[in-house]
């Protein structure tokens, strides 16, 4: 069986980092080892030993700095913004925009720091989150960033074709192999590859998984010769794999190979600061895609995307920004919104005959954001009733007037069941 193929120097500097990764890798060694030969055990009771001795030299060396040193000086505490501001100021690549989330900056100041080294990253969250843009985040930030990137959606691939997927084939390996293919692990030699949705690879494609990511060795389906590869792992999932493994549908073995960098997203909904940067990085995407000006947006609808809670994340506020600056004139209203998340007027009972005003809602509303919302869509109703009667129902001379794109117009009448020929005069 294959062995770490250097001895450990003694008396060399290493990192706590360094020594976690030795000390996996001699782990599984151990755990995956069949038989072992007299010499192989030797070899890996030297390792284990310079190991140990690696980390009482660290520990050595830190009791010493410490005895030496005085009460230290308290650090001023910095504000959300200023660790932003700080992380951008060490050159920091990100590709986008985010705000001053705390935890979304824990997040960002583990990739930074995990990112100049080799280490397995597992990134996981809500679907929608941005683990891609993470993945490439580490990538960028590394040493590898002027190689390949190479992307693998887990989820996707048939289980039949997993290994020759990962893995490559020979030509003539199975029916369809009609030349040799080069595998996501060996396109990936040198650079990144990024598994997503980790937690749909069968049992069976975890089982090669965790031996390529041991031996740093692959074989193309249909051959007997082993190919060297050096790809750094970053994997991520939506899901929760540790109850995964307690169901025996996620190796454990694998969860702590892929997870010695461990980082969680947070949904949007808890990084509402976010929000109107990402409205506008979007808007302004948007409007270079389709060529057009940045779209506008009414109060009303500003005040609900601010408020929506978001169940698809980024991904989902990304669509709805691009649905509006196509589907909009100047100036997008509630009424460009999916029918499925647009809100309506809160439900009025019946007028009461004593006074003719209307009572109140039978329902109570859920939240203030609500009663706006409810508030706001009476008084665009009342507006373009008074300015239908003002022009004796004619849509195009409103449209004129206020200046406005006629077919938005046609939307809001359409959305408040109003109909221009019931304004016309006779």
């Amino acid at each position: 069986m294959k062995l770490f193929n250097q001895d450990l120097p003694r008396g060399s500097s290493m990192s706590y980092a360094g020594l976690l990764e030795r000390l996996e890798i001699l782990r599984s060694t151990l755990r995956w080892a069949n038989s072992l030969d007299r010499p192989d055990i030797e070899k890996l009771l030297r390792q284990a030993n310079a190991v140990r001795d690696e980390v009482m030299q660290l520990s050595h060396k830190e009791r010493f700095i410490q005895a030496l040193g005085s009460e230290p000086a308290p650090q001023p505490e910095q504000t959300q913004g200023d660790r932003r501001q700080a992380l951008l100021a060490r050159s920091f690549v990100f590709e986008g925009t985010f705000g001053d989330n705390a935890r979304l900056l824990d997040a960002l100041e583990i990739a930074e720091k995990a990112a100049p080294t080799d280490l397995p990253v597992l990134i996981d969250g809500e679907s929608g989150t941005g683990k891609e843009l993470m993945a490439k985040v580490i990538h960028a930030n590394g040493t590898r960033a002027d190689k390949a990137y190479i992307s693998v959606n887990c989820g996707a691939i048939p289980e039949s074709l997993i290994e020759s997927e990962l893995f490559g084939h020979k030509r003539g390996a199975f029916t369809g192999a009609a030349t040799d293919r080069k595998g996501k692990f060996e396109s990936a030699h040198k650079g990144t590859i990024f598994l997503d949705e980790i937690g749909e690879l069968p049992l069976q494609g975890q089982v090669k998984l965790l031996r390529v990511l041991q031996s740093h060795e692959i074989q193309r389906v249909g051959s007997d010769e082993t190919i060297a590869v050096d790809a750094r792992i970053v994997a991520a999932t939506n899901k929760n794999l540790r109850k995964l493994i307690e169901l025996g549908q996620f190796r454990e073995d694998l969860f702590y190979r892929l997870s010695v960098i461990h980082v969680t997203l947070p949904p949007l909904r808890e990084r509402k600061d976010e929000i109107p940067l990402l409205l506008a990085y979007y808007g302004d995407e948007a409007a270079e895609v389709l060529k057009r000006r940045p779209v506008a947006m009414t109060s009303g609808l500003r005040a609900f995307l601010l408020d929506y809670t978001y169940p698809g994340n980024i991904r989902e506020l990304r669509n709805l920004v691009y649905r509006l600056a196509c589907l909009a004139g100047d100036t997008a209203d509630i009424a460009h919104l999916p029918e499925d998340i647009r809100p309506t007027a809160a439900p009025l009972r019946a007028q009461d005959a004593s006074d003719g005003q209307p009572a109140a809602s039978s329902t109570p509303p859920a939240s203030l954001a609500e009663v706006k919302r409810a508030a706001s869509d009476e008084a665009e109703r009342a507006c373009l009733e008074r300015g239908l009667k003002d022009v004796g129902g004619t849509v195009a001379e409103l449209a004129r007037r206020w200046d406005m794109n006629r077919s938005h117009l046609q939307i809001l009448l359409k959305k408040h069941g109003l109909h221009s020929k019931d304004f016309r005069r006779h």
